[in-house]
């Protein structure tokens, strides 16, 4: 092959718009990185704790509200919605900086909260943008996808934090100069290759490979970056050895960029198979997965992104091709009974598979969905292995088993119940035991339930439907921090205080000491915890002859 149609095919390879998403993800996580601004902040600005709290609440409400952005993915271009986010955080964040800096006149605390809110939504438009683009070039590959795009993002802030000091600035609120500055690079370099380049035909034996590469270097990652924050927490380092060992994590970041080199320009290495001519789906797959035709004006279409017809199918005489449509119509009609295909009565027109939102939140799967999701992730805190790890067992369930993703969080959830009911009773180590085990689960809703609501709900409006799930994060901190948990601890401070006699005065603050403090909250929590695993066995029922419909052909 010519050097030129090698590097055309390099920049139509779908492995390479996933290395690109996951570097928009790994610059992405801006709202991790509040804990490192505020303080700045604070100082700067002469903030007391409550105006620092009212940021914090406006950094929330920009990182929640992603209605736009996944509205906007089904209208414009991806590197138009990654641009729009681009200009967000430059932005926002730039006046945040400038005005710490004190080169602009003084802000008022509700103009910087606008510049929060701003330079904090941006993020939601990188989010979706990798996600969308992932789920569409992987649709066969979504768990993976999915777990690894939201760990590189969890991942996100530690990575410009360790970047932040190889620079050694004289000041401290130049760490902010770094999350305006550092995505906009990043992601202005990689945005038009973030795009969905129809990677449904670009399946081939060696993928499976390619992702466990991704996957040990997803390990090595996280535990060169653990060690290096501890090391750094406990020995002094000269500035020198700093900047090497962040060298180290950008060449780790880098290193998934040889899956499409190696496959494209070095085939050999990669396998067998002809780089040229990606491996399409077999005949039977396509038959399987990738439904179109037309009955009498409807055009009836699978929840799946693909609509091609197969070629095999064009070939036929008109006597077997309708003897094959009759076969798929019937196949069709009795998948349609769970939910697994729509008719679209518009002729001629072909939709790439899914519900819109509005018909979707009407759905009451999709409603079991949101209260899965909420129950799930306003409850713990995220984790990066939880969520490399979760898409990478509930792949495990869909493509050898072609059994529902949703088990998997059913399998999580009753985790999660047992760990906070080991909480409730006080067992030794309790707090240990709930900080990794929260963690772990929490990281693996992140990936289970997108992809799980990107097979149920198709491609089309996922972008929506993601910032729409999105949501659950902080309504569930609002509802079970905000109200229940804070609520118990106040209620089990004033029962020690009285039993100490002790009375404080208005300005003094009491506090609770003891496990009993959450206990109740624990226990609560752990028995919503056994309603989403029966929610989610539910969802498991009526969606098994979709997952079968989908992943049947792709059973060991």
């Amino acid at each position: 092959m010519k050097f030129r149609d090698q590097m055309r095919t390099f920049f139509h390879n779908r492995w390479l718009v996933f290395v690109a998403s996951m570097w928009v993800q790994s610059c992405s996580g801006i709202g991790y990185m509040f804990g490192s601004i505020s303080p700045v902040i604070k100082k700067s600005m002469g903030y007391n704790q409550r105006q620092i709290a009212m940021l914090g609440v406006a950094k929330d409400v920009g990182d929640a509200i992603g209605f736009v952005a996944g509205s906007l993915c089904e209208i414009a271009p991806i590197w138009v919605v990654l641009f729009i986010g681009v200009a967000q955080n430059f932005v926002g964040y730039g006046l945040v900086w400038l005005s710490t800096k004190h080169t602009l006149p003084e802000m008022p605390l509700w103009v910087l909260c606008v510049c929060i809110f701003v330079g904090t939504n941006g993020e939601t438009y990188f989010n979706t943008g990798a996600l969308v683009s992932g789920v569409q070039n992987f649709p066969k590959n979504r768990g993976p996808v999915v777990g690894i795009l939201k760990g590189f993002a969890g991942l996100s802030g530690a990575i410009l934090t360790q970047v932040y000091t190889i620079f050694n600035f004289p000041d401290q609120s130049s760490v902010i100069f770094i999350v305006a500055v550092g995505p906009t690079i990043v992601i202005s370099s990689v945005m038009f290759l973030v795009r969905p380049v129809g990677g449904h035909r670009q399946i081939r034996q060696s993928d499976s490979s390619s992702f466990l590469f991704l996957y040990g270097v997803c390990l090595v990652l996280a535990a060169y970056l653990l060690g290096v924050l501890i090391v750094q927490d406990l020995v002094d380092l000269n500035q020198t050895t700093v900047t090497w060992l962040t060298v180290g994590l950008l060449i780790l970041v880098l290193l998934p960029i040889g899956i499409p080199v190696l496959l494209v320009f070095f085939p050999s290495s990669s396998g067998p198979e002809n780089p040229s001519t990606e491996t399409l789906l077999n005949g039977d797959d396509r038959e399987k997965n990738t439904v179109v035709y037309e009955r009498g004006g409807d055009e009836v279409i699978m929840s799946e992104m693909e609509d091609e017809k197969s070629s095999e199918v064009d070939l036929l005489s008109a006597l077997e091709r309708q003897k094959r449509i009759s076969h798929l119509h019937a196949k069709l009609v009795q998948a349609a009974a769970d939910g697994a295909v729509r008719v679209n009565r518009k002729k001629g027109t072909a939709e790439r598979g899914g519900f819109h939102v509005k018909s979707g939140v009407g759905e009451g799967r999709f409603l079991a969905h949101v209260f899965l999701a909420r129950v799930g992730l306003g409850i713990g805190i995220w984790n990066f292995l939880g969520r490399v790890g979760g898409g990478y067992f509930s792949e495990i369930i869909v493509r050898k088993y072609a059994y529902p993703r949703p088990v998997a969080m059913a399998g999580v959830q009753v985790v999660m119940a047992g760990s906070l009911l080991y909480y409730a009773v006080a067992a030794p180590g309790a707090i240990y035991v709930v900080s990794m085990v929260m963690g772990l689960c929490y990281g693996a809703h992140w990936a289970i339930v997108p992809s799980a609501a990107s097979e149920l709900f198709g491609l089309k409006s996922f972008g929506a439907l993601y910032n729409f799930l999105a949501l659950a994060s902080p309504t569930g901190s609002l509802i079970f921090s905000g109200v229940i948990a804070s609520g118990i601890y106040d209620y089990e401070a004033n029962k020690q205080n009285l039993m100490k006699h002790n009375v404080f005065g208005d300005k003094e603050e009491f506090a609770c000491y003891g496990t009993v403090c959450y206990s109740i909250t624990c226990g609560i929590l752990s028995a919503l915890c056994l309603i989403a695993v029966f929610l989610s066995m539910v969802v498991v029922h009526r969606t098994k002859r979709v997952y079968a419909q989908l992943y049947g052909n792709s059973r060991a």
